[in-house]
């Protein structure tokens, strides 16, 4: 018979929705990939965030241009969009469908912000939207996401 500490989940239990940025930047770095990505909360709202990314030489698509790749901006679309739902929810949800405009190249070394907002959230679905920022605040990336809100054991 295994004990029951052993089967306990890795990550403690996530709590209800927060607006406090100390405590959604931990539930978020809870993952590796968001850590790896070098996220940091800047400001939680009611169905807003803003993070922020600390660029990486691996963002790289073309090692000659210098530019970030479509890819990790999608990623921070996506995931910005998402933690916009943390002050109702308190949590990352699902990804149903997402639509991503890119407006200019991200150049090497650039820090990105991203801003997420809150556009409609229902009982089973919500949609969010994203805008990633350049370090002067130009506006690399733009998308909008469709959301599962809904718990499991509805």
């Amino acid at each position: 018979m295994t004990d029951r500490a052993d089967t306990a989940p890795e990550h403690p239990t996530r709590t209800g929705p927060t607006t406090d940025p100390a405590e959604v930047e931990r539930r978020l770095r809870q993952g590796p990939f968001h850590e790896w990505l070098g996220l940091r909360v800047l400001e939680v709202g009611e169905d807003r965030i803003e993070l922020a990314f600390t660029w990486r030489p691996e963002w790289v698509a073309d090692p000659d241009a210098g530019y970030t790749h479509g890819g990790i901006l999608a990623t921070i679309v996506d995931l910005t969009a998402d933690w916009a739902l943390v002050s109702r929810l308190g949590r990352g949800v699902p990804t149903v469908d997402m639509r991503v405009d890119y407006h200019r190249a991200a150049a090497r070394g650039e820090d990105l912000t991203a801003v997420g907002e809150v556009v409609r959230f229902g009982r089973t679905l919500a949609v969010a939207e994203a805008r990633v920022l350049d370090g002067q605040r130009r506006l690399v990336a733009s998308g909008r996401g469709l959301y599962h809100t809904a718990s499991a054991t509805s």
